[in-house]
């Protein structure tokens, strides 16, 4: 089965990323001197189609689901984790919590496959979305994690928690997950996706020992050898519902031209699959930062992205794409408001 989901996604708008570009060379500035500021100006132009757009109107989704990997020990926490932070997050506890409400951004917890059952009270939580595809994936250590229609499902899930947040209005959305378990998903991902050996993109994830990482690394190889050839279908292969449900929302985002900002390891794994199934949500992506974990270097690079932060973190949650929230809104001011050369009769270069 191929997955898919009904969705076009638009050209970047290379008319509008000329004109920002042609732009940023007038402003009162050497040339280049904002730096990745100036690329993310002309990107953002590129992906809505405006000069004036701004990223007034925020959201944060945060997936959450459970892996059946996580039978095999790999893991500093218990699965039963996932649905004590599902409960935080619902409640205002968690750090993404702190860092949505400071940045403005309404927040949605989505339930992909939460291994426990949640009472109607937190499902009728006007925060909460309830999309269990299943509770928790299987063990991908000794077959396939997921069919592939519970793979269609988690698509299909992310795409409507993102609409559920668009038909609200929306200027822009960051991802998040919560997952025990999740960090082993993501790593197997990267490494079918990228050709990588599984030493080389898998890290500690919630602080795990020297001989859990050499366990977690084996379960790794040893599902990519049992579920091969991993570079197909890798989402129902080795994936998880809450890494479907976020290459889901960027396809439907990107659809809508609404930028993407990813947060850690196990979101730009969502990214992958996303551009396994539509190359062209590669246009709409930005990388809010870079993780502690190796794969997400790896990862980073084989989209061709460049993170806005490095701030050595390693929470998950989203935690890491809302705080580049401010730099995207910077990025469009610098570029709406500040003086050109001849406004300001400033001199520009010689020779110009």
């Amino acid at each position: 089965m191929t997955l898919s989901l009904p969705y076009t996604i638009p050209p970047l708008d290379e008319h509008a990323a000329q004109q920002a570009a042609q732009r940023q060379d007038r402003l009162t500035k050497p040339t280049g001197a904002l730096g990745q500021l100036e690329k993310l100006s002309i990107r953002l132009a590129a992906m809505t189609g405006r000069l004036d757009y701004r990223p007034d109107r925020r959201a944060v989704l945060v997936f959450a689901g459970d892996h059946g990997v996580t039978q095999q020990g790999i893991s500093a926490y218990p699965a039963d984790v996932t649905a004590q932070m599902v409960l935080n997050f619902l409640n205002g506890g968690a750090a993404i919590n702190v860092f949505a409400a400071q940045m403005g951004a309404r927040l949605r917890v989505i339930d992909a496959g939460v291994a426990s059952t949640f009472s109607d009270d937190v499902r009728a939580h006007p925060a909460f979305i309830d999309g269990k595809i299943a509770h928790g994936t299987q063990d991908f250590s000794v077959g396939m994690a997921m069919t592939s229609a519970q793979a269609q499902a988690s698509l299909a899930l992310g795409a409507r928690a993102f609409e559920s947040v668009y038909a609200d209005g929306l200027d822009i959305i960051a991802l998040g997950e919560m997952g025990i378990g999740n960090s082993t998903s993501a790593s197997a991902i990267i490494a079918a996706i990228t050709g990588s050996e599984a030493s080389l993109v898998t890290g500690r994830g919630t602080g795990i020992t020297d001989e859990t990482l050499s366990h977690k690394i084996t379960l790794i190889e040893r599902a990519l050898t049992i579920n091969a050839p991993a570079e197909i279908d890798t989402l129902m292969r080795v994936g998880g519902f809450e890494i479907g449900a976020i290459a889901g929302a960027i396809i439907a985002a990107a659809a809508n031209r609404v930028p993407v900002v990813l947060n850690g390891l196990i979101c730009t794994a969502g990214a992958l699959i996303a551009a396994q199934i539509q190359p062209a949500v590669l246009g709409y992506l930005i990388a809010g930062h870079r993780g502690a974990e190796p794969g997400h270097r790896l990862a980073l690079e084989h989209l061709g992205l460049d993170a806005l932060l490095a701030l050595n973190m390693r929470l998950g949650e989203g935690t890491g794409a809302v705080l580049a929230f401010p730099l995207i809104e910077a990025a469009m001011r610098a570029l709406q408001e500040m003086a050109t050369f001849s406004d300001a009769g400033v001199s520009d270069r010689e020779g110009t």
